[in-house]
């Protein structure tokens, strides 16, 4: 229920990342990673809030347009570049902002998921430095601080807010339509190129169905009785298969590349799709 209160609540018009404390945490705890945040991540705003509902403290986390472009610029982020610049994908940089779509304008160049992915990259590499620690906590030197906080459960949890205007939006484009395509790319831009990537699989996967089953019940339909008869039918099913399944991942690497390549993911190293590993020493 807290998780859903907090949800709900809209108390800021910027917050893009929220983290909520058990409500036995002491003033202390918070103070201590607030001074935290705000001394090593300075691009970071962070507002303390409390809930009078279930009486627990929350963060809420935002950066200004500034800061994103930079946290941008550190993670290699890909955006799309201009036409005269020649278009395509490209990591971000803001020696050359100039040439990307919408810089212009604050509030369509980044998408909520990558200013979410922005401030979660920040927070999860706040390190401590030796001897540091709260409580009976002890940090290793370089340890990330809120993963461990986390893990501890001196942090309750850690998500990103939802734009229920854009889940309405998906919710009457995608989830309500009836036999319309998906809104891939609205999907991508909201929940990111992961989760579009499966749900244009899924679609994919779903319509290529229809030829097995289709082919499946003819075969039923005019298969005699008899032994042989339903054996020949199996034969000719089971050589149909193979075909389809060939085709089928042939024609969904296609599908996939042109999907990546849209996406901006087509060139991009493995090492950098890969989860991180914070703990890591």
């Amino acid at each position: 229920m807290s998780h859903k209160a907090w949800m709900k609540t809209v108390p800021t018009e910027n917050c893009d990342v929220l983290m909520t404390f058990p409500d036995t945490t002491d003033d202390h705890t918070l103070l201590w990673l607030l001074n935290h945040i705000r001394l090593g991540i300075p691009e970071l705003i962070v507002q303390v809030r409390h809930h009078k509902h279930t009486r627990v403290y929350a963060f809420f986390v935002t950066a200004t347009y500034e800061s994103l472009l930079r946290g941008a610029d550190e993670i290699g982020l890909r955006k799309p570049v201009k036409a005269e610049f020649g278009g395509g994908m490209r990591s971000f940089s803001c020696e050359e902002d100039y040439i990307y779509e919408n810089i212009e304008n604050e509030l369509y160049f980044f998408t909520s998921q990558e200013r979410q992915n922005i401030i979660r990259y920040w927070l999860e590499n706040l390190r401590a430095k030796q001897g540091e620690s709260l409580h009976n906590i002890h940090f290793l030197e370089g340890q990330p601080i809120i993963p461990e906080l986390a893990a501890r459960g001196v942090i309750q949890q850690v998500f990103p807010l939802h734009e229920q205007r854009i889940l309405k939006r998906l919710m009457k484009s995608w989830v309500q339509a009836v036999c319309e395509a998906q809104p891939l790319d609205e999907i991508c831009d909201y929940f990111g190129v992961k989760i579009a990537m499966y749900f244009a699989w899924l679609g994919f996967y779903t319509s290529a169905m229809v030829y097995p089953a289709v082919f499946g019940s003819i075969l039923y339909t005019f298969t005699e009785s008899d032994q042989t008869s339903q054996d020949v039918c199996c034969v000719v099913f089971a050589i149909f298969n193979v075909i389809w399944a060939t085709l089928f991942l042939e024609e969904w690497k296609r599908r996939g590349a042109e999907f990546a390549y849209k996406w901006g993911t087509l060139d991009t190293p493995a090492e950098s799709i890969e989860e991180p590993r914070p703990q890591f020493r």
